[in-house]
């Protein structure tokens, strides 16, 4: 049997560090990284993306970054295809994958090669459910999934409307629970010889971090990107604009609130979903849990991350 692929994940809540991490980590070990973010896909989002910048790759490899328009379809099926190609492209040229992201389904999808082929969309489902989100607002397609199956509502925000008509669909196809379905997959074998971290903090200091990010996107022009995109004609039900920060200064720009409120939505909105990550990264097997506040500076951290992955993956 062939030796599993070498993979190195760094995961966790916005705003902890995973990028600087990671392309340090590739500098030490020869690594080329894999974004798991499911909105730095999109080209000409990039501050409320928090999009990776050149200066930040520090010379360093980055893929899944800029691959798709805004009116294209991402999802988790394009990018377990396109992020294992890439992991056995940078393995078969000697060099170490780094899956750095916040996107807890992205990842699970990679590590354990999760199949994808049995999930088919339901389009006319899925269309019935988006009018009925559209006429009625998110939280009635929600209750739907509350009855049908109350694991996968209580795991879903029912702001997410892409996943919580998924889950739907899901359940419609194979009479059982995406929640149990996800449970599942995360009892299989892991595809590749992994190492996962996820960077944490305190969580009050994390929700600081969080608003000082969302007034330093405001500075750099988050509505002004936002308003190109409206102006572009990209639709506001787009997966793309049911990123954060997008959705709310959508929100502010056909006159549903001020800016100042779309100001206050994006940091709540950020937080909450901060919060869901940790609670999706708390359900994974085998994680080792860094809280940066532990170490003196971001050379210690790094050290004590390249120490534990390196016995770890034996290299």
């Amino acid at each position: 049997m062939n030796a599993k692929t070498p993979l190195l994940i760094i995961a966790g809540p916005t705003a902890t560090g995973k990028s600087a991490a990671a392309a340090e980590l590739a500098l030490r070990m020869g690594g080329e990284v894999i974004s798991a973010d499911s909105m730095q896909v999109y080209r000409g989002m990039d501050i409320g993306s928090a999009k990776v910048t050149e200066e930040e790759m520090r010379g360093v490899p980055h893929h899944l970054i800029d691959c798709a328009d805004p009116s294209e379809t991402w999802n988790v099926v394009r990018f377990k295809e396109q992020a294992k190609r890439a992991a056995e492209d940078i393995a078969a040229r000697g060099k170490l994958p780094i899956l750095c992201g916040g996107t807890g389904f992205y990842i699970q999808a990679l590590l354990y090669d999760i199949d994808f082929t049995q999930m088919e969309e339901n389009t006319p489902l899925r269309q019935r459910l988006a009018q009925m989100a559209r006429e009625h607002g998110p939280e009635a397609v929600h209750a739907l999934l509350a009855q049908r199956d109350p694991a996968s509502a209580a795991a879903i925000h029912p702001n997410n409307i892409k996943r919580v008509i998924r889950a739907l669909e899901f359940a419609r196809e194979s009479g059982d629970s995406i929640a149990a379905h996800n449970a599942e997959q995360r009892e299989k074998e892991p595809a590749y010889n992994a190492v996962f971290f996820v960077l944490t903090m305190d969580r009050a200091a994390l929700y600081e971090r969080i608003d000082m990010r969302v007034d330093l996107m405001m500075e750099q022009g988050l509505l002004e990107e936002v308003t190109k995109l409206y102006k572009m004609g990209i639709p506001g039900d787009s997966t793309a604009m049911q990123g954060i920060g997008y959705k709310q200064i959508y929100g502010h720009l056909e006159g549903k609130y001020s800016l100042d409120e779309a100001v206050r939505l994006i940091k709540r909105d950020t937080r909450h979903f901060a919060k869901r990550q940790l609670t999706w990264f708390r359900r994974e097997k085998g994680v080792h849990w860094v809280d940066v506040d532990q170490f003196a500076d971001r050379n210690e951290l790094w050290d004590y991350m390249q120490e534990t992955a390196q016995k770890a993956l034996g290299i």
